[in-house]
């Protein structure tokens, strides 16, 4: 998994500027879902959604400072109690002390903090930023480095799964596992090593497809995620856009390396033939287009994720255009482990097993829907997809309808256009039929509220930090006293298979 890695910034999307030989090799030989969208463009409600295969909404994660409850069920939780062996290398953002929700281990820390410290405030004005808002800093001053906190992060992601699928292949004992490796590339800030970097010529950096807006031409809320940033007070220049974007390519080509090498451990211990590989990103990002940087949207560039999957052993390429969400992939993995009907109809997901499409049949599926309650609105937004169309909601904003098969950069708002204004009204219909956002509204403001006298309350006096901290018993590591040396060094040997 990958964080902040928008569909369309991959070769196997069609955008061949880009350096990714890895995940291009993997595409090539699985099914590639070409609309793909996450379930929130935001890290915690994304990937809270994605591991429940419920809406955000429904299980309270609405931003980056919401809990995810340790009661709800998580795919995780699932595949445990029929057998697997679950393992997290890396960042899955849950908020509160449960830092596991299911998984066996954690190899790593998260990244970002486990607490709730940022919690939006629908009561305060849009022109009053909070100080953890994204600003315009990553985009001015990327860089080429030597370390940064981002590689450092990682380079321990990749190093503690390659671990982790050797020592299944030589301990485990043919046990099923389900192993997630969580990166924090490419999500800015863009700090890379040189050698990334030197992939690319900076002057056949492509500029923005679509260029910057005028404040006129954009919706209400690209206006609100320009002014939250401050965005909408720095004219950047095309040699600032080129190196913004270069760094973002480099953090994606060293992230495809890391990829490659886990890939590659599951090839050299022998386990590639009976292993399911799934990659994805929680969001994307507008890397520019229209002016906009970052998240936090329902345009294409921020909601639509990659998302292969390629079965054991691999097979054909394939491209599957029919919209698909990550919540889907819950339905689906607990398929891939052998759940009849039975057991899948005792299991609460809002998504749907992707295992027909993955199978070549055709599929009737319900339209996918993202939602996002966090900063730079004040009212619940959605958006829904059905086939081309694509609907966007927030009471506080005109309603935003396209056809992608048209107008795939979303430039021409059809809303008012009486020639769609049935199909408004069905998916309209369909969207309250699933969500009821005056519901949600209330919820999301109490959650809110009750959040940030908790946070208040914690920051006083003595701390405890719900941060995971790895557990790590060095004294059952390598040779130790009373052990048979020579038995050890037979175990840990894995030979070239």
């Amino acid at each position: 998994m990958a964080d902040q890695l928008a569909a369309q910034w991959l070769p196997v999307y069609g955008y061949g500027a880009v350096h990714a030989p890895r995940i291009e090799r993997l595409a090539s030989r699985a099914t590639v879902f070409d609309a793909a969208y996450c379930p929130s463009p935001l890290c915690a409600p994304s990937r809270g959604a994605m591991m429940t295969g419920r809406y955000a909404s429904r299980i309270g994660v609405y931003d980056n400072a919401a809990e995810l409850p340790a009661t709800v069920p998580t795919l995780v939780h699932h595949l445990r109690g029929a057998g697997y062996r679950p393992l997290l290398s890396g960042k899955m953002h849950f908020v509160g002390p449960d830092q596991l929700h299911g998984f066996e281990r954690r190899l790593t820390t998260d990244i970002y903090p486990a607490s709730a410290d940022w919690v939006p405030d629908w009561a305060r004005s849009l022109a009053d930023p909070m100080a953890w808002y994204h600003t315009m800093e990553s985009v001015l001053t990327p860089a080429r480095c030597v370390a940064s906190m981002q590689t450092d992060y990682d380079d321990e992601v990749c190093f503690q799964s390659v671990r982790a699928l050797r020592d299944l292949a030589r301990y485990g004992d043919d046990e099923p596992f389900l192993l997630v490796s969580s990166f924090t590339n490419p999500h800015d800030p863009w700090e890379i090593p040189g050698r990334y970097w030197d992939l690319y010529d900076r002057d056949a950096v492509a500029l923005p497809s679509v260029p910057a807006l005028d404040d006129d031409q954009l919706d209400p809320h690209s206006r609100r995620l320009r002014a939250m940033s401050g965005a909408d007070q720095v004219k950047l220049s095309d040699e600032q856009i080129r190196r913004a974007r270069h760094g973002y390519y480099a953090a994606i080509s060293y992230l495809d390396e890391r990829i490659g090498q886990i890939l590659d451990a599951l090839q050299d211990t022998g386990l590639e033939d009976s292993t399911w590989v799934v990659l994805t990103a929680d969001h994307g990002e507008f890397l520019g287009e229209r002016g906009l940087w970052y998240k936090m949207s329902f345009l294409d560039p921020s909601a639509r994720v990659p998302l292969i999957v390629r079965p054991p052993g691999g097979e054909p390429g394939r491209h599957v255009t029919d919209p698909v969400s990550l919540l889907d992939l819950g339905p689906t993995l607990l398929e891939l482990a052998g759940w009849g009907d039975d057991d899948r109809a005792a299991v609460r997901m809002d998504g749907a097993s992707l295992v027909p499409l993955l199978e070549g049949e055709d599929s009737a599926r319900a339209p996918v829907i993202c939602e996002y309650h966090a900063e730079g609105v004040t009212a619940p937004a959605a958006m829904i997809r059905d086939g081309a169309l694509k609907l966007i909601v927030c009471e506080t904003d005109p309603d935003q309808l396209y056809d992608l098969s048209s107008d795939p950069a979303e430039l021409s708002n059809l809303a008012g256009d009486p020639a769609y204004a049935d199909r408004l009204a069905r998916l309209h219909e369909e969207l309250e039929r699933r969500l009821d956002l005056g519901a949600i509204h209330a919820r999301v403001l109490a959650s809110q509220h009750d959040r940030r006298l908790v946070e208040r309350g914690l920051s006083r006096g003595v701390q405890t930090a719900w941060d995971y901290e790895p557990r790590v018993d060095a004294s059952m590591q390598y040779v130790r006293a009373r052990s048979d040396l020579y038995e050890l060094q037979r175990r840990a040997r894995m030979e070239m298979p």
